[in-house]
């Protein structure tokens, strides 16, 4: 019987992976008291109908959290094989859906949020160390985490450690703030001051000719792949669930959509990683 403990930060899309488990022809029960996980469990093998099961466990259960990982083990120990799948997503995307869904955070019903996720993320720390699979839901859409849920727990795939985000901007309106690696593309001649190509975009192929046309373009685009692939093992190993790559001209358009769009061809067929790309002020 495949088993998946399902936990992770309050907002960081743990219940919203229970539900696609869930569709996926899991057995899921949420917010379970880690006392009943054993016995839960046995009820479950005595069922032989039963084949998948996924148990949410989260701080809102009620009991001292820090000791669930101590009651994971008991079960290893006596035999049980599971998997853990933490749900997490950085602090200020968890604040900003606290606030959009105007929900309390369990750890902090009369206090601020973000005193919240602190609180909550010490207390999870050593059940994200001892996780099998972390997924970061920060700039994941909602048909993005299916596919990996479902390459993991349903296709048995190996989980992909590292999800990056190649994310194209514009200067003139405002770095990418949240990014790890950011890459300034002015160096190229612009395509917005030729007339044909003013109001097109690095997605129109015109446009994506004229830039990788131009001196140093394509010498540009090598060396950039060349270090991300060199660099992406060592935030991996170093513990890393998410990268952002922020590729920036002058608004965002024409030469960063184009060697955004460039970069994501060059890693888009990694087994080993999740690759995303994204167009922040392709639209303004």
């Amino acid at each position: 019987m495949r088993i998946v403990i399902v936990t992770g930060m309050s907002g960081g899309g743990k219940s919203t992976a229970i539900r696609m488990l869930e569709d996926s022809g899991y057995y899921c029960v949420d917010n379970l008291p880690t006392p009943l996980i054993e016995k839960f469990i046995e009820l479950c093998i005595e069922n032989h109908e039963v084949k998948k099961v996924a148990i949410g466990v989260d701080v809102r259960a009620g009991h001292p959290f820090g000791d669930v990982p101590k009651q994971l083990e008991h079960l290893r120990n006596n035999g049980y094989v599971f998997d853990i799948l933490f749900m997490d997503a950085s602090e200020n995307m968890l604040l900003n859906r606290y606030k959009e869904s105007r929900r309390i955070h369990p750890l902090a019903p009369e206090g601020r949020i973000e005193d919240g996720i602190r609180l909550e993320r010490e207390i999870l720390g050593e059940m994200k160390r001892i996780s099998s699979c972390i997924i970061d839901s920060s700039n994941l859409l909602v048909r993005d985490l299916k596919t990996e849920i479902d390459r993991i727990f349903v296709h048995n795939e190996e989980s992909r450690s590292l999800i990056v985000n190649i994310v194209s901007f514009g200067f003139k309106n405002g770095i990418l703030i949240d990014g790890d690696l950011i890459f300034d593309v002015r160096f190229l001649p612009n395509p917005y001051y030729i007339d044909e190509l003013k109001f097109k975009t690095g997605n129109d192929q015109e446009v994506r000719d004229f830039v990788m046309a131009q001196k140093g373009a394509d010498e540009f685009l090598t060396k950039l792949t060349d270090m991300v692939n060199f660099l992406i093992p060592a935030f991996i190993s170093e513990g890393k669930y998410q990268l952002i790559i922020g590729i920036g001209c002058t608004g965002g358009k024409h030469r960063s959509v184009t060697l955004a769009n460039g970069l994501y061809d060059h890693l888009k067929d990694n087994k080993k990683y999740l690759i995303k790309v994204s167009h922040r002020d392709i639209l303004k």
